[in-house]
């Protein structure tokens, strides 16, 4: 017996893990997009992206007028050949997630490392921006 999920949500699918949001822009089950952690330090921003199983050249970022761009595809074929049985199975991923930088970072000295599964993105504060230690003010 082949059982067909509706297409109108039920009571429970917003609290047991059905993606109305997702299918409501028809976005595949098996798209996914990174997490991401965006942190401030007195001297540059920093921002991670979760992404196990990737490799450093999947990735790819470009910078277009202080709009951040993180991208990936990876493609991968598993192929299975007996005498009389083919299967070949693709497994693809893709993600882009877009971050508008301020006006206050050196985007030219922008770096990323990719290790352990963790695309790290660091972006340097101008000088002016930098958090100033508290300097006392002397009273005459």
């Amino acid at each position: 017996m082949i059982r067909r999920k509706s297409m109108l949500p039920n009571l429970t699918d917003g609290f047991f893990g059905d993606d109305l949001f997702a299918r409501f822009f028809e976005t595949p089950a098996n798209t996914t997009v990174p997490a991401v952690n965006i942190k401030e330090g007195k001297e540059d921003f920093s921002i991670e992206v979760a992404a196990p199983g990737f490799e450093k050249k999947d990735f790819k970022i470009d910078l277009n007028n202080n709009v951040l761009e993180i991208s990936s595809e990876k493609e991968e074929k598993n192929e299975e050949n007996n005498d009389k049985i083919m299967r070949c199975e693709f497994k693809y991923a893709s993600f882009k997630r877009y971050f508008t930088l301020p006006d206050s970072v050196e985007s030219e000295k922008i770096k990323a490392t990719y290790k352990d599964g963790i695309l790290n993105v660091v972006i340097p504060k101008k000088e002016e921006a930098k958090v100033k230690p508290v300097r006392q003010i002397s009273i005459s």
